[in-house]
């Protein structure tokens, strides 16, 4: 049967409020990871969204309960929003993956738990492709399809496989959340063995169209190196903050446990 690992690297599509930086230069937003079942925080994440030389760029760092951040996650918008580079670490165990732009293609890499070294792939991007945070754009550049009740299959890259996978993307019920009228997505991979992999739920906001609560299995794994399932939230949206704390932000020491 087809592992759960892929779905669990799709976690990395949270994101944050739309790309709109009118007005402001920072950003900032906080979520807050639930164990999918109860209320038992498991992690905090801070968001940032920013633009450097022209470029919209986020960070993500990735903090224990305490409010210690043991990740951190760097995005650049570049080609394409929906396709972009970005690096992830996680201090605790040595994991990284990555896509960044080179002469002849998308170079992926991943350095697995051990390993001292990443392993780098150059992949050719299909039409359509969605990288990382990028399905947030995608969500938003295929939200009137999608609210008319058509579903959207896109290839996602995995990056621990080098390779795109076909995910779809289908409409729910539109609900209230925490009174906010929202409307509620599911994503899975749209393969013959999509039916052994846990489907995801995502909540977008129908006003603004930012994403309100995810729930799944998460990239981030716990102290014995299990993936979680997950409900992070996003209680408030993006506010401006002060560069000098996006500054401090990047410069983040990151813990190598969340324990002691």
């Amino acid at each position: 049967p087809m592992p759960r690992r892929p779905l669990r690297l799709l976690a990395a599509l949270l994101l944050m409020a739309p790309p709109a930086f009118a007005g402001t230069d920072v950003l900032r937003q906080e979520a807050i990871a639930y164990a999918r079942k109860g209320d038992t925080v498991l992690y905090r994440e801070s968001h940032w969204r920013y633009r450097q030389e022209g470029v919209a760029r986020r960070l993500v760092l990735y903090r224990c309960p305490d409010g210690r951040a043991f990740a951190r996650k760097t995005v650049v918008e570049r080609p394409a929003a929906q396709a972009p580079d970005f690096d992830f670490e996680d201090a605790r165990d040595g994991y990284r993956e990555g896509v960044r732009t080179g002469p002849g293609g998308r170079v992926v890499y991943v350095r697995d738990v051990g390993d001292a070294r990443p392993k780098e792939r150059t992949l050719s991007t299909p039409p359509g492709a969605v990288i990382d945070a990028g399905f947030d754009a995608s969500v938003r550049q295929h939200w009137e399809a999608l609210r008319s009740g058509r579903g959207v299959t896109q290839p996602f890259l995995l990056p621990s496989r080098f390779a795109f996978v076909p995910v779809k993307l289908q409409p729910g019920p539109a609900v209230r959340w925490n009174g906010v009228p929202a409307q509620r997505l599911s994503m899975k991979l749209d393969r013959w063995y999509g039916f052994v992999a846990p489907t995801m739920q995502l909540t977008y906001a129908s006003e603004d169209r930012r994403l309100l609560e995810f729930a799944g299995i998460a990239t981030i794994r716990d102290e014995e190196g299990r993936h979680q399932d997950v409900r992070i939230v996003f209680p408030q949206a993006a506010t401006p903050a002060d560069a000098r704390a996006l500054q401090g932000a990047l410069a983040t020491p990151l813990v190598r446990q969340c324990r002691g």
